[in-house]
C-alpha cells in the first residue's frame, strides 16, 4: 500500500505494511478493551482503522468464537464488549509478541 504525502513542497512516498489477520483481530479487541470494555460500532471502526465490510467479516468470527458479545443499552444502542476469552486472547498475543521480540 502506497501513500503520498506532501512534505516541504515535495511529494514523499511512504510504503505502509498491510496488517496481518491476527493484528487486525488484536486491534479490534484492544480498542474495545481501551474503551472500558464497551464501545459502539462506529467509533470502533474508526479507532481500529477498518472498513465496514471487513469489520463484518471479523465481527461474525469474533462472536462465533466467543471473543466478543453484542449488547444493547437501555436507549437501544448496540455496543460490543469483550468476553473473558477475548481478554485471554489479548494476553496471549502480548506474550507471544514479547517472546518474538527477544529473538
Amino acid at each position: 500500500m502506497l501513500f503520498y504525502i506532501k512534505f516541504l513542497k515535495r511529494q514523499v512516498q511512504i510504503k505502509m505494511k498491510k496488517r496481518a489477520r491476527l493484528e487486525i483481530i488484536r486491534d479490534i479487541l484492544k480498542v474495545i478493551q481501551e474503551n472500558r470494555n464497551s464501545i459502539k460500532y462506529t467509533p470502533l471502526l474508526r479507532k481500529a482503522n477498518i472498513s465496514t465490510s471487513k469489520f463484518n467479516e471479523y465481527h461474525s468470527e469474533l462472536i462465533s468464537k466467543g471473543f466478543v458479545i453484542e449488547t444493547k443499552s437501555q436507549s437501544g444502542e448496540k455496543r460490543i464488549s469483550l468476553t473473558s476469552k477475548g481478554f485471554n486472547f489479548l494476553e496471549k498475543y502480548k506474550t507471544i509478541k514479547e517472546v518474538n521480540k527477544k529473538k
